[in-house]
């Protein structure tokens, strides 16, 4: 299992980079490994302000289906348009080209309710 120390982690296994204003959300290795291979990723809140801990967006697995939860409160900027026709980048590499969603973070200090790589790791 990866847990790159430069992002953070919500216990619902979603993950968030920060890069500016904006950050990339995605969900770790562990949520992919568990879900199996992913087949389709919606996220119907793009343009929309959604807060922390709501769904903004659900992944389908051959299994199941899961929500994705917001890491914090933000504007949904763009769903990563790769995910339409391969899907399984969430697989293969989760925390690069397997992104989600890219949002406008609206509170810098819910990044601080987090958990760091560490902690997160513990957690499982």
């Amino acid at each position: 299992m990866n847990f790159p120390n430069d992002i953070r982690y919500t216990s619902e296994h979603e993950w968030i980079r920060v890069e500016g204003d904006e950050a990339y959300v995605g969900i770790t290795d562990y949520a992919q490994s568990e879900l199996g291979e992913i087949v389709f990723i919606d996220v119907p809140t793009v343009g929309e302000t959604v807060g922390q801990g709501e769904v903004f967006g659900s992944v389908e697995a051959v299994k199941t289906v899961s929500d994705l939860n917001m890491p914090v409160t933000g504007e949904v900027l763009e769903l990563n348009a790769e995910l339409d026709a391969a899907p399984e980048l969430v697989n293969n590499d989760p925390y690069g080209k397997g992104w989600i969603i890219k949002i406008s973070v609206k509170d810098p200090a819910e990044l601080d309710t987090l958990m760091d790589a560490a902690a997160y790791q513990a957690s499982l």
